[in-house]
């Protein structure tokens, strides 16, 4: 099997997660400034094997798309120009970045260190990855 890639796509920085090649347990990996994106992704690739991308679709609590959301959809286009082999797919990230405190808060992290944007990015593409490959478990039955 092939990993996952997780990306919490924002307007200055992404934060990436991945799963390990059996799919079954997600990590942090980088955070990455969001201009550099696709060439850091087309490096890792070079090096790793990648099955499928999911990417945390920004939504309001109530559901509507957040104002982020237009931005990902245009990365989710480009993406499918740039890399047609590796599907890419979008997975509701609410409350992702409340998850990611909360994580930080219960590992134990100096206030300084989760008040560190860029960490906060890695730990939400981490979450966004866990769920959607606990969905993807889930479905499968």
């Amino acid at each position: 099997m092939a990993r996952i890639l997780s990306i919490d796509y924002g307007r200055k920085r992404c934060g990436l997660a991945v799963s390990d090649p059996l799919q079954l347990i997600a990590g942090g990996l980088a955070t990455v400034a969001t201009a550099e994106l696709a060439a850091w992704i087309a490096n890792y690739m070079q090096r790793e094997q990648v099955e499928q991308v999911v990417i945390g679709d920004p939504r309001q609590p109530n559901g509507a798309p957040s104002e982020n959301h237009h931005r990902v959809e245009q990365f989710v286009a480009r993406w499918r120009k740039l890399f047609p082999q590796v599907p890419i797919v979008m997975y509701d990230e609410r409350f992702t970045s409340v998850l990611a405190h909360r994580a930080m808060l219960d590992g134990g992290l100096s206030k300084k260190t989760r008040q560190d944007k860029a960490l906060v990015d890695e730990v939400s593409a981490t979450i966004i990855l866990q769920d959607y490959m606990r969905y993807k478990a889930n479905t499968r039955l």
